[in-house]
């Protein structure tokens, strides 16, 4: 077993450090979008291309390459393996500036891609040995924090620096500040002692035993169809304002910063204070609890129709929130339902799942339809994929979380007596 830390200050500083690699890792991620405008304009790209640069190959080698990274995490240093991660993709998103065409474009974003295989899946585990398991949904709510806070940080300084630079400085520039945070990440940041006779279990032994565990079928599944919403709006929200609503570079990026950070951000904290309460009382709250999230944000898909600026940003507010309380607690329970000698390759896995259905399909799938409506829609044909995926997506995994929540008890009962 683990030998969980004493020190409560020092546990909490660990979750904080590991927030700021989250945050980078959705800064470097996700700046890209508010490029996307320009980038199309320049190197003369269609909204396909465009969803591949922003979603499909980045999120093939992220997910895909998370699980052999999140092996050697379970043998080796987490806090080595985070490091050296970090310290790729930052240059990686630098290097993006240097790209002369499409497909250079593309392999310096595969290559951010291959470095932030290496940063959550180690953070999560690492985050598991520090908090206890009644307090972990709290802490993944503050990890997870990263995921609004990046996306903002982002399109703000993203919107901001067009407004200076082009866009191939911008890329530059932006990728500085993670070097910094792999260098603190390194110098500050202590690995839990494990017990080094301890057996790891291969990788299908992993996926054996998560299959078996149905709960968890439905709950990656469920945070998979999320994803694809998600990383949808978040990829083409700047596109979409600047289409249907006629903002400039700053503008985009202060809405798309304002659904994102006060949306998405209040979302994921709540979610994980909530499900750690209710879950006191029902362990079923980390499946519960978004199924009815989900469902209750469906009809503001409406959000992408409205002409009203302020009211269509005022809509996209509730999807964010109400779709992002899902991730503390599924980040929790995928946790509690794997054994403590597989903590890194279980989320792996899971973030396997969510990458392959969100990132490498939501966005470019948005994007094809978008292509195929433009003859009927003309501009305005974004606007239409982006609500039809909202009301697919978020339907759907309602039903999934739903469908969790029926052996949750059971399958956590079973972890339990195993470990």
């Amino acid at each position: 077993m683990t030998e969980r830390p004493p020190d409560n200050r020092y546990t909490w500083y660990v979750v904080f450090v590991c927030f700021l690699v989250y945050t980078v890792n959705f800064i470097d991620r996700m700046v890209l979008n508010i490029f996307l405008p320009a980038i199309k304009a320049d190197l003369q790209l269609s909204d396909t291309q465009l969803g591949l640069l922003s979603g499909t190959v980045f999120g093939l080698f992220y997910a895909t390459l998370g699980i052999p990274i999140g092996r050697l995490a379970d043998r080796y240093s987490r806090r080595n393996i985070i490091a050296t991660c970090v310290a790729i993709w930052s240059a990686m998103t630098a290097l993006c500036g240097t790209a002369k065409g499409f497909g250079m474009l593309l392999v310096f974003r595969t290559g951010v891609g291959v470095g932030e295989a290496g940063g959550s899946p180690p953070a999560i585990s690492l985050i598991s040995d520090y908090v206890s398991p009644e307090r972990r949904a709290t802490a993944m709510a503050l990890f997870s924090m990263g995921v609004p806070i990046g996306f903002a940080i982002g399109y703000l300084s993203g919107g901001y620096l067009l407004q200076v630079f082009d866009w191939r400085q911008s890329f530059y520039i932006v990728g500085l500040p993670g070097l910094l945070v792999a260098a603190l990440v390194w110098l500050t940041v202590r690995e839990p002692a494990r017990d080094p006779q301890r057996e790891i279990p291969s990788i299908r032994v992993v996926f054996k035993h998560l299959w078996e565990r149905h709960s968890f079928r439905h709950l990656s599944f469920a945070s998979g169809l999320y994803a694809f919403a998600g990383y949808s709006a978040g990829a083409w929200m700047p596109s979409f304002l600047d289409r249907s609503h006629g903002l400039n570079s700053v503008q985009q990026g202060q809405a798309s910063a304002l659904i994102i950070a006060v949306g998405a951000g209040l979302g994921t904290f709540v979610g994980g204070v909530l499900a750690d309460r209710w879950a006191r009382r029902d362990r079923r709250a980390y499946a519960l609890l978004p199924a009815i999230t989900m469902a209750l944000a469906v009809p503001f898909a409406y959000a992408y129709l409205v002409e009203n600026t302020a009211l269509a940003i005022g809509l996209a507010l509730m999807p964010a929130l109400l779709g992002q309380i899902y991730q503390a607690p599924a980040f929790a329970a995928t946790q509690s339902l794997g054994t403590p000698t597989m903590r890194v390759a279980t989320a792996a896995v899971l973030f396997f799942i969510i990458n392959i259905i969100g990132l490498a399909c939501g966005p470019l799938f948005t994007g094809v339809l978008s292509d195929q409506l433009q003859p009927r829609f003309g501009a305005d044909s974004l606007r239409y994929a982006m609500a039809i995926v909202t009301v697919g997506a978020y339907s759907w995994a309602s039903l999934h979380f739903w469908l969790s929540s029926r052996s949750m008890i059971e399958d956590f009962d079973y972890v339990e007596r195993i470990s």
